[in-house]
């Protein structure tokens, strides 16, 4: 076995997004969205007030109707990484690796709907790793990794959702009856309607390689570790399904079409006492094992992008880093939360984008990325190293 293809380096060499339509403001999100039961919300400001979220995207017009799909946007991501100047680049790329929580059909896959998207490219593999949050970061690590053993020599990774097709009025039963548990529990803005006021459309695309740009910056990654603790937890978020008293789940395809209506099977549900009990302390416990083992300090890292659903868990984070000695300081935090709403899959990467073509960067500074995902508490991060 050819040993000296495991030393190969791995860069993302640019980084693109694409935001469908018009930034959306709190005081419009339900024109888009609609009303439920013809009424405004009466959770909406508090669950805005407490997530810090300014604006957000829709893939919907103003009558809620779909503007695009998932797989377009994400697409639409790939084309701008060569500023949608595609045939001769797109060409070149070997791999394409989609990770989304929100694809817009069961089958085919999501991977290779944004392919057929693509008729530039050529036969090439096409991978979709499935998820919540952390799907994005296992379609990097995927494409890192066929990288690093000299598979390819250039890959596309992807993050991309589009929620808002699951946000529309007609999803949701009226749930005012909540509002007073509510104000006295912040985490009960995480369940199924409050989640409305969370969820953002959008996709982002990595290029990845296995040598530096010649001109500007690069970023080579270090390592990407990922962990899950579904086997000793139970199912925190789900959709598509219903929690039973025992944990278990009960599948959409276990109910009659009359039983997933009445029961919104498929809106986004949160287990709200599972969150708020595990979700930092178990990001904590993984991200200290990993400093430990590689040696590791707070002053090794210059950025810290952090995956928040709300600005809510801000300061939880900052507590629970203190696990590695101290905190990470603030003045090293790079979030974008308020300006583009939580985006899932696509939320690190549109960070890393933002951070990328700031101007901000210097050679030599390390970037730590961290993504939680409550669906089963599964945790990815990465560090990057400008170059």
């Amino acid at each position: 076995m050819r040993t000296d293809r495991l030393a190969n380096d791995v860069y993302i060499t640019n980084t693109s997004i694409f935001l469908p339509n018009e930034a959306v403001p709190n005081d419009d999100m339900e024109l888009y969205l609609g009303f439920i039961n013809g009424k405004p919300s009466k959770s909406k400001e508090i669950v805005l007030r407490n997530n810090g979220i300014k604006t957000r995207y829709y893939a919907l017009s103003k009558d809620g109707k779909a503007t695009h799909t998932n797989a377009e946007m994400t697409a639409l991501a790939v084309k701008a990484l060569f500023d949608n100047d595609t045939e001769e680049q797109l060409a070149g790329i070997e791999l394409l690796s989609c990770g989304t929580s929100s694809p817009d059909q069961m089958m085919p896959s999501h991977g290779v709907m944004v392919h057929g998207w693509l008729p530039g490219t050529r036969s090439i593999e096409v991978v979709s790793p499935a998820g919540v949050c952390c799907a994005g970061m296992h379609a990097m690590k995927y494409a890192y990794m066929a990288i690093k053993t000299g598979d390819v020599k250039l890959a596309v990774a992807t993050g991309s959702e589009r929620f808002s097709g699951s946000l529309v009025s007609n999803v949701f039963e009226e749930e005012s009856k909540k509002l007073k548990e509510l104000d006295e529990n912040k985490y009960v803005a995480f369940e199924k309607e409050f989640l409305r006021w969370m969820l953002s459309d959008g996709a982002a695309a990595f290029l990845m390689a296995d040598q530096p740009n010649e001109n500007g910056i690069s970023l080579r990654i270090e390592w990407i570790e990922g962990v899950s603790y579904a086997n000793e937890m139970k199912t925190c978020m789900y959709m598509g399904a219903d929690k039973l008293p025992d944990g278990m789940l009960k599948s959409y395809l276990d109910y009659t079409p009359d039983e997933i209506m009445a029961n919104s099977i498929f809106s986004i549900k949160q287990d709200i006492t599972l969150l708020s009990n595990n979700i930092i302390v178990l990001g904590g416990k993984k991200i200290k094992e990993i400093f430990d083992r590689r040696g590791l300090d707070v002053d090794d890292v210059d950025y810290f992008l952090p995956h928040i659903s709300s600005e809510f868990f801000k300061s939880k984070i900052f507590e629970i880093m203190s696990v590695l000695g101290k905190n990470v300081p603030y003045e090293k935090w790079f979030l974008n939360l308020s300006s583009m709403g939580n985006v899932g899959a696509a939320s690190v990467y549109l960070m890393v984008h933002e951070l990328f073509h700031s101007g901000k960067l210097k050679k030599g500074e390390n970037i730590l990325l961290l993504v939680p995902e409550s669906a089963r508490f599964s945790y990815m991060y990465a560090m990057l190293k400008v170059c």
